[in-house]
Parts: structure tokens; sequence; C-alpha cells
């Protein structure tokens, strides 16, 4: 690892780097997961739909996604230190925008900004804590610090967010991201600055493809979900997203500098490790996008109830580092990443047994816990066991690819899980709509008014609007009547108790690919003895 001294200056010691790091690590995790208590709020500030909502989250991920592993490899190539100050004015810019949003649509543009800047914060900065720690052990610790400051960001972040959403406005959540990002640009000028372009190369037409595919994808599945998943542009974007990545995978295999090795897949214990990731953490994701949609969109709870409700899924994850490194060296990696990914699964299951008219929210705790030390287990587990299944000199390959499944799996959540929902509560919605207007005795042409808004807004918009019992043709603007509020209310349940159920089962799937995957697994032999994995040999 090579490092890039600023000319006729003396090099920085590695704390002000660390300091620097780590800051920029807990900047881009609050500004990610800022929504999660909030998106009750969001859906009454802009009366959004199911898949709007959904898109407020996914218009962050998606950037950050595709993009981190180019801009790892940037940052190589040219130096980290102002590429992460970079990010941070990202961060600025599209916390700025979202705290001015007056529309949905502009709360999207300022999630891909600041998205777009967590992509350079959460590899960079990583990357410059690793090229100041003189060994391996310091590095350890300095990684580990890292690790625990992204826990940090995702506990309190929530919590910020639901703070002022009860007591200053949510906009101020946005204000205290955008103070910290400057703070974050301030303090990289301390930092040491890093390259390493030895055998580094940007992969533009892998790059292109995967993100052109990506967002094709989600989009076909987010949008298919209110509007119908035969519609044309629906089946072409699945169509042309399905090409697109076809694409990606013969650009990679015929690469020499691939964005994405992808050999490392033939080795089984590898492979194994990396679809157990995008399925345990797509399930994780569901699970905690899906019990802030059910108390905040659906119950229209506190969203300060539900921050404190996020401490406990990832207080776990915080607490519990020393436990997991320790079960990481004593224990097969089968059974911690198996009853991690078993935890997950029985918060999932729990939670879809819920009856939505039951407004008691501390009945999350529970599930929320087992969900957040569930997590623990799993997500430092991952990376050290994908490592450990390759050679050594293949192990930086090995780890940045973890991450991006792991965070591919993150951005699945929110996407297909409100998907699957939505779809669900809007066809049970429209199955009863008849019904439920015949029996609130809404008269021409108000019955049209309320049937128009269920079929365009589906079950999220009739439930986010003022209910008047028996609400007659007299009123202005048109209330929704009592039946097909309470309709729209009972088909949301209905649908993210099957969410909960999919997550649950998903995690499971994911504990019970590790748990006979792994079966008999060793890990791979350090090149200095000479040895290679078998399975990288025959690839």
């Amino acid at each position: 690892m090579t490092r890039r001294p600023s000319s006729g200056a003396r090099t920085p010691g590695p704390i002000p780097t660390v300091v620097a790091g780590c800051f920029a690590v807990l900047l881009a995790q609050v500004a990610y997961s800022l929504p999660g208590a909030l998106n009750g709020t969001f859906q009454r500030e802009f009366a959004t739909t199911g898949s709007q909502l959904t898109w407020i989250t996914a218009a962050f991920a998606i950037p950050m996604v595709v993009l981190e592993l180019t801009t790892g490899v940037i940052g190589d190539l040219f130096g980290r230190k102002r590429l992460l100050q970079l990010g941070a004015v990202l961060t600025v810019i599209g916390s700025l925008v979202c705290c001015l949003a007056g529309t949905v649509q502009v709360m999207w543009t300022g999630q891909v900004v600041a998205g777009l800047g967590a992509a350079i914060l959460y590899p960079i900065s990583l990357a410059m804590i690793a090229a100041v720690a003189p060994d391996q052990e310091q590095r350890t610790k300095a990684i580990a610090l890292w690790a625990g400051f992204l826990s940090i960001g995702a506990a309190i972040s929530p919590l910020l967010g639901g703070a002022f959403a009860e007591h200053g406005g949510w906009r101020g959540a946005y204000a205290v991201v955008i103070g910290a990002a400057v703070l974050s640009f301030l303090i990289t000028f301390a930092a040491a600055d890093s390259a390493a372009p030895q055998g580094r190369r940007l992969d533009l037409p892998g790059q292109v493809t995967l993100a052109l595919g990506l967002v094709a994808l989600l989009f076909a599945a987010t949008q298919g979900s209110e509007s119908g998943f035969g519609r044309p542009e629906i089946l072409a974007a699945f169509a042309a997203g399905a090409v697109l990545l076809a694409a990606f995978l013969v650009i990679e295999l015929r690469t020499e500098v691939p964005l994405l090795n992808l050999r490392l897949f033939a080795n089984r214990a590898y492979a194994i490790v990396a679809v157990a990731t995008v399925i345990g953490m797509f399930a994780f994701l569901a699970i905690c996008y899906s019990m802030s949609i059910w108390l905040g969109a659906v119950q229209h709870q506190s969203a300060l109830r539900i921050g404190v409700l996020f401490l406990f899924i990832q207080g776990p994850a915080f607490l519990l580092v020393p436990v997991v490194s320790r079960l990481i060296r004593t224990v097969s990696p089968r059974w911690v990443l198996s009853g991690g990914f078993a935890l997950m699964a029985a918060a999932g299951l729990w939670c879809s047994a819920f009856d939505v008219a039951d407004m008691s929210w501390t009945r999350f705790v529970a599930p929320m816990t087992l969900l957040g030390c569930g997590f623990a287990l799993t997500v430092g587990s991952i990376t050290a066991v994908a490592i450990n299944t390759v050679p050594v000199r293949l192990a930086g390959m090995a780890s940045a690819t973890t991450n991006l499944l792991r965070d591919f799996g993150f951005a699945l959540g929110p996407v297909l899980i409100a998907a699957l929902a939505i779809n669900k509560a809007n066809d049970s919605l429209l199955g009863g709509l008849g019904r439920a207007i015949g029996a609130s005795g809404l008269q021409a042409p108000y019955s049209g008014v309320a049937g128009g808004i269920a079929h365009e807004g589906g079950a999220m918009a009739i439930n986010s609007m003022p209910v008047v019992p028996g609400a007659g043709p007299g009123a202005r603007p048109v209330p929704m009547p009592q039946q097909l509020h309470q309709l729209a209310f009972e088909s949301l349940g209905s649908a993210y108790n099957t969410a909960f159920l999919v997550a649950g089962l998903c995690a499971a799937a994911a504990g019970a690919l590790t748990l006979a995957g792994l079966f008999g697994h060793r890990e791979a032999a350090a090149e200095a003895d000479g040895t290679e994995s078998p399975d990288l040999v025959a690839a």
C-alpha cells in the first residue's frame, strides 16, 4: 500500500487519519439510516403512494451500491484524501436538498446525491485507515473501531430523526447531517493521503452495465408493485436489466482487471457465503423496513418510538463486537452464521403474527432485539469467513466483493419487500372496494372520486387520508369513509404480516444454506506455504 504525502509537508500521524475515517463512516451511516424512523412522517408530509415512499430509501441505496467498487478504484489510482472530502461535499448538497424538499421528487434527488457521497465515504474511509496502520494487529484494531462507528451511526440516526420529527420538525435532522458533513470535510485536512495504483484500472464497461442493469431491475420491481407487472414498460425494464447484467458478466470474465472477480465464486465455500450474504442481508433490512412502515406509515405512530426500536436493532451490533470476535476465532463459522440467521428468522416470524389493530409498539422490542443479535453475529462473521475461504493474495478482492454483496442485499430489502406488500395490499383493497363504498353510503360523484383515489394511489393513499365516519356527499374535500379506510388499514396490515413472514423465511433459508454448505469447510491455506484453494486453481 503506497502513500502519497503532501509535498513539502510532514506526513500526518495515523491518529488524525483514523479520526477522519471513523467520522466519515459515521456520517455516511447517519445519512443512510435517517429515513428509517421517518417513513411515516414522509408519507404524511408528501402524501406518497407506496412505491414513492420506497424510492426515498432506494434512491440513496442504489448509487451507493453500484458505485462503491469504482470509487475504491479511483481512490487507489488518484489518492483518497480529496475523494473523501468530495464525499462530504456531496453529503452536504444532498442533505440540503432533502432539508428543503417540498415534494417527494425533490426528496429523491437529494437522496441520490447523498447516496453518491456515501458511495465514496464507505470504501475510502476504510482504505485510508488501513493504509496508515503500521502492522496487521493495528490495522485490525483500527478497522474494528471503524466498524464500531458505523454501528453507532446506524443506532443514533433513526433516534435523531424521530426526536426531530417529534419536537422540532424532521428537517432539523437533515440540518444536523449538513453540519456533521461540513465538520467531516474540515477534519479530513489533517489526515494523511494514500494511494495504491499498482495493478488497478477503471472498468468503465463493467461499471456502466452493472449500474444500469441494477437500476432497471429495481425500477421494475418497485413500480410494478403499483402499476402492475404486466405493463409494457415494466416488462421492458425487466428485460433490459437482465440483458445488461448478462453483458456485465461477460465483460467481467473477459477483462484483465475486472470490477468484480467472478472467479472467486468458483470457490464453493465463498460462493455459499456470498449467496447467504445477499439473502440474509435482504431479510434483515426487509424486517427493519417493514417495522418502520407498519408503525409509521400504517399505524401513524410516533417517529421517536420507531427510532427507539432501532436502538434495540443496532445496539447489539456494537455491544457484541468482542463476543463475535471471539466466536469467529473459537467456533466453526457455519454455527456462528447459521445461529445469527436463525435469530433473524425468529424475529421475522414473530412479527408476522402481530395484529395491525394492536397499537402497542413495545411488543416489537423483543423481536427487534433478536434481530439485532442475529445481525451482530452475521455481519461481523461474513467478511471474516469470506476472506478466510480464499488465498491471501485474493483477500482484498474477496472483502470488497463481500461488502458489495452485503450492501446489495441491503438495497434489495426495502424495494422487494415493499413491492410484495404494496401489490398484496392493493389487490386486497381493490377486491373489497365495491363493498366498502356501498356500505359507507357514499354517493356519486364522490363514490367515483374515492374509487379513483383507491385505484391510483392504492391502500397507502387511502390509509393516509382523513377519516370521517359516515361521510356524505356534502363534505368537501371528500374524506375517506370509515369503511374504506378500515379496508385499506387491514389490507396493509395483512400485507406486511406476509412481508415479515417472507423475510423470516429468507433468513431461515440463509441459515440452512450456511449450515449445510459449509459442512466440512476448511479455511484456505496461506500462500506462504505454497498451497492454493483447489476450486480457484481449477478456475
